[in-house]
């Protein structure tokens, strides 16, 4: 099953697996793409991927949230986007682009802002000593156009769909957590209106016929749970959205208070088969991806099990034992991997599991 193709809207798919949205820290600080980000890229499609999903492309001035991180925020970034689309199309893969804004984790030293954007005045950073700017009705606005926007020229650059980032603590998240949105206007966490214009501004730019899916958290500490969570699915759905991926740190996990059951099976029940959904977390064998499937996960994302092996697909297609540890020498050309992205691989404790 893992291997047999499928079909995401109007993409035909070479089979279920998907490469997990990941950031490599390794753009140009203009915003530009590197060269060897594209050399990642088709790498990792050329090893057998269905579908690459491209992390954390930057929409708007405001939103940029670490260093080496590119962007899609005007009409100047064509020529990039569509040097990332062709990498991986030429490993045989899909292309989708994933469209993101970092809200009140971005640094001043990258956006020039003296405080960053998000739904209300909530502490910011590792100290909390900076406090957000609640955006104003102007500024929403203006973001909501500017995802719009990069979805367009996603369609115009090649790429076959782009993932609207709702997950991982980022802005849209923001605004749907009553625990950084604390707004009583026509905002407020409750409404979820936020993601729900930013899908439709993205709707209209690139029209029915394109693929447009969205990546959320189903639950978050101190903010909200999985009855937040049904309820923006139902909404996702009857707005149409292609299709939805859930951000998991493990597939298997359970949270207590939200019952005995994992996270990726109540999100499957509230799915309820009315859109393809994407599954994450913690897949490192063929079993894995195959029990991730039979929790009832249409595809399956793979983030780091591709960063030390870029061949996952062939090579557990083909009966052999991935690689399971990133080589302390070596790695950015036997994996090839971005060099910042390796820089932060060797140093961040419990990234990847390293060789002796």
């Amino acid at each position: 099953m893992v291997f047999s193709p499928y079909r995401i809207a109007s993409l035909k798919l070479r089979n279920r697996l998907v490469m997990a949205p990941m950031a490599t820290f390794s753009s140009h600080a203009s915003g530009e793409v590197h060269p060897e980000e594209l050399a990642y890229l088709e790498r990792r499609s050329a090893g057998g991927l269905g579908m690459v999903i491209a992390g954390a492309c930057g929409v708007h001035a405001s939103g940029r949230a670490f260093e080496g991180q590119w962007m899609c925020e005007k009409d100047e970034r064509l020529p990039s986007l569509r040097s990332a689309a062709e990498a991986i199309h030429r490993g045989g893969a899909a292309a989708v682009l994933q469209i993101h804004h970092g809200g009140r984790h971005c640094p001043r030293s990258l956006t020039g802002l003296e405080r960053p954007w998000s739904a209300s005045e909530v502490p910011c950073g590792k100290d909390g000593a900076v406090v957000a700017h609640a955006m104003t009705e102007t500024e929403i606005l203006e973001i909501v156009e500017s995802f719009g926007q990069a979805a367009r020229l996603a369609k115009d650059s090649g790429w076959d769909g782009v993932e609207i980032h709702g997950a991982n603590g980022y802005l849209l998240q923001q605004f749907v957590s009553p625990a950084t949105n604390r707004r009583e206007d026509g905002w407020a966490a409750s409404s979820l209106r936020f993601p729900l214009e930013v899908y439709r501004s993205v709707r209209r730019s690139v029209g029915p016929g394109y693929l447009v899916g969205y990546r959320f958290s189903p639950t978050e500490q101190d903010g909200y749970g999985m009855e937040t969570t049904r309820r923006l699915i139902d909404l996702l759905v009857e707005e149409g959205v292609d299709y939805l991926h859930v951000s998991l740190h493990d597939f298997r996990y359970i949270l207590e208070p939200e019952g005995p059951e994992p996270l990726l099976t109540q999100v499957v029940r509230a799915v309820a088969g009315r859109r393809p959904l994407i599954g994450v977390g913690s897949v490192r064998s063929l079993r894995d991806a195959e029990e991730m499937l039979a929790m009832g996960a249409d595809l399956v994302a793979l983030g780091r099990a591709l960063l030390v092996e870029p061949d996952w697909p062939r090579v557990v297609s083909e009966g052999r034992e991935p690689r399971r540890r990133m080589p302390r020498e070596g790695a950015a050309s036997l994996l090839t991997l971005p060099t910042p992205l390796v820089q932060k691989m060797l140093t961040v404790p419990g990234w990847v599991e390293l060789e002796d």
